[in-house]
């Protein structure tokens, strides 16, 4: 808990992200509930984390909508339980164009997706699929990729690469060894980077990335 003072409950986000509608606030708390029952019996997130969910997984993935607010076409990639997909999808659900993309080969995390999405009137789209076999095949060009705890930089640039386009840009969820990671993917891409600060985390960074070239092509153009 940030500051070890607070509970962990709706207040987090308000308080992190004062200009959250009741709307969305109503759906990530039919959201919660719906992934505690499903806990019970599929194990969707790591039980540790479970009494801290607001700030672990809510607030974390809800953050990154404010750094890119006329998003309207996202992607995320190994999507779990939904964070940060999902929880995008609740910002957005009410948005005109709004159309959210889920990746998640895993049958039971694809299968409450699929299910969270339904009840909660999300414009969701489920691929129960591996990244790599979905990249090269959807036709949208996003606005949004997005990533959390899925695999190093250096593997997230290339899964990513096929779905960039001059105007997509990638927010990437990574914590207090993020410098490291920057660092070794230097060494194979070329890009453009932002560095914000978690909310949720002040060890953790979202890092905001555009313009990704792989060095070798990099230096064959030149």
């Amino acid at each position: 808990m940030m500051g070890g003072a607070r509970p962990d409950g709706p207040d987090i986000v308000t308080q992190a992200l004062p200009d959250v509608s009741r709307e969305t606030l109503a759906r990530l708390e039919a959201l919660v509930a719906l992934l505690v029952r499903w806990q019970r019996i599929k194990n969707l997130v790591a039980p540790s984390t479970l009494d801290t969910v607001w700030q672990r997984h809510v607030l974390d993935s809800l953050q990154i909508v404010r750094l890119a607010p006329k998003a309207r076409r996202w992607i995320d990639l190994g999507s779990g339980a939904g964070f940060p997909g999902i929880v995008v999808a609740t910002s957005l659900a009410e948005a005109d164009g709004a159309a959210i993309h889920l990746v998640e080969a895993n049958g039971r995390k694809s299968a409450f997706l699929r299910t969270a999405a339904r009840e909660l009137g999300l414009p969701v789209t489920v691929h129960p699929a591996r990244i790599e076999d979905v990249a090269g095949r959807l036709e949208p060009a996003f606005d949004v990729v997005t990533a959390r705890a899925l695999a190093s930089l250096p593997k997230l640039l290339a899964l990513m690469q096929p779905l960039m386009r001059p105007h997509t840009q990638a927010l990437l969820h990574k914590g207090a060894d993020f410098e490291a990671e920057v660092a070794e993917a230097r060494t194979g891409f070329a890009f453009d980077l932002v560095e914000h600060e978690s909310l949720s985390d002040p060890a953790a960074r979202i890092l905001q990335i555009g313009g990704i070239v792989p060095l070798s092509a990099d230096r064959n153009r030149s």
